[in-house]
């Protein structure tokens, strides 16, 4: 069984709630991220969101916001969805497609481990799959 763990790229790197958004996108850049988790350090460093490039350019920059001011936490909307690490890369394929999510964090004993991208399932999926998943994400 091919598991989250199995195609995860590991060592994903993650923003407190309270980093602004220019730091976000300086970490993005650095780390030739599009996305990073937020995570609150009031409690445990607990994931409470997921910050992504478009979210600083769409809900920030073309709103007039200035990204020095505005937190990571300001722009985290709804329940972060993610996946433990031993799950079947069935389960991941699912849970991706039905939230039409691109990246999806990787849980092992309560922590972040890794992320999983599109790339990560092109990399693990038939040509079949890999179309029914591109077909499900982007025009569900």
């Amino acid at each position: 069984m091919t598991t989250a763990k199995d195609i995860m790229t590991p060592g994903a790197q993650s923003i407190p709630r309270t980093g602004t958004l220019d730091r976000a996108a300086q970490m993005m850049r650095d780390h030739e991220l599009g996305a990073l988790p937020v995570s609150d350090p009031s409690n445990h460093d607990r994931m409470c969101g997921i910050i992504t490039d478009r979210d600083i350019v769409v809900k920030c920059i073309a709103e007039g916001h200035d990204p020095t001011q505005v937190t990571c936490g300001d722009l985290c909307e709804g329940t972060p969805r993610w996946i433990d690490a031993a799950s079947d890369v069935s389960d991941v394929l699912r849970e991706m497609e039905n939230h039409r999510i691109k990246r999806l964090p990787v849980i092992e004993d309560s922590r972040m481990i890794g992320m999983i991208s599109e790339a990560d399932m092109a990399r693990h999926l038939t040509d079949d799959q890999l179309a029914e998943f591109v077909h499900r994400v982007y025009t569900g």
